[in-house]
């Protein structure tokens, strides 16, 4: 594959990862490997950079579904038609959009994977998140084909769905998630058939526990949908808001506003910000420090 001038590899599929340890994907000596169940069968891919290419190498019984794939799952499908115009006309936009021209949005195509650990992002910090996904992926998955060591496929949709709840205690899933997850897996297979972002989101959202942040944490990657915004998230109002209109605190109604003049590349643009790093400042007294004996 040749991907376009620019192109940025971490950048771009970085966002199929959770962390740098996840346990379904993740980078291995410059080479990011992604593990899949797919239409196939179960399969492992890898994208590594070779001079100007793009070499995408598949493992398992999927591997031919996933090379068939890897443009999409490398971002090399996102569609930025139109954006340059609507990115010209806010400086701070148009400077990401220069800066960070080589990231672009995956589109796995796999809904469910993307979905679980949606759900066990749901009003937690990043740390409690990722030991719950962790875990569940490496209790329910199995290891993925390939040399990689450690890397698992994601979980099967059926095994989540007949697990009891309280199997997910354990890894710090109170009963609210574990119930959403179980009630979204029993869904898998139908959510899977969706063959649009819209109609993916209307039918997770139909279910349940999942309202409209988690629908566009999913269908951003599953779909590589450009406008999908994460509203209700706790910090990204307040990144808009400082990146856009020099505001550090904003609600949702104030990020959605701010970002209608960029309506088909609104997620794009939240994307973008993070890739730059860009964060509003943040308020409030330090915290004493306090020092404790050990007993």
């Amino acid at each position: 594959m040749t991907p376009p001038e620019g192109y940025h590899l971490g950048g771009s599929v970085g966002m199929l990862a959770m962390g740098r340890h996840d346990p379904c994907a993740r980078f291995v000596d410059g080479a990011f490997w992604y593990a899949s169940r797919t239409p196939d069968g179960p399969g492992s891919l890898s994208l590594r950079r070779d001079g100007a290419s793009l070499v995408a190498t598949g493992h398992g019984p999927g591997a031919g579904w996933l090379v068939d794939r890897a443009p999409a799952i490398a971002g090399l499908d996102d569609d930025l038609t139109g954006f340059a115009d609507l990115a010209a006309a806010h400086p701070v936009v148009a400077e990401l959009a220069r800066v960070h021209r080589g990231v672009r949005l995956p589109a796995t195509g796999r809904l469910f994977p993307r979905l679980l650990r949606a759900i066990l992002e749901q009003k937690v910090t990043g740390k409690e998140a990722y030991r719950a996904y962790a875990a569940t992926a490496r209790r329910f998955g199995e290891p993925a084909p390939g040399p990689v060591e450690r890397l698992f496929l994601p979980p099967e949709a059926e095994a989540i769905a007949a697990a009891p709840y309280w199997v997910f205690h354990p890894f710090g899933v109170e009963q609210r998630r574990a119930d959403t997850l179980r009630r979204a897996a029993a869904e898998a297979a139908r959510l899977e058939r969706c063959a649009t972002s819209a109609e993916a989101t209307r039918r997770m959202t139909a279910i349940a526990g999942i309202g409209p942040w988690t629908a566009a944490e999913v269908v951003r990657t599953v779909y590589g949908d450009p406008d999908a915004v994460s509203v209700g998230d706790y910090h990204i109002p307040n990144t808009v808001a400082w990146a856009l209109a020099g505001e550090a605190r904003a609600d949702d109604a104030r990020m959605l506003e701010l970002l209608a003049p960029f309506t088909g590349h609104r997620g794009r643009v939240c994307v973008l910000l993070e890739s730059a790093g860009i964060a509003a400042p943040r308020f409030g007294p330090r915290m004493p420090i306090r020092s404790f004996a050990r007993f």
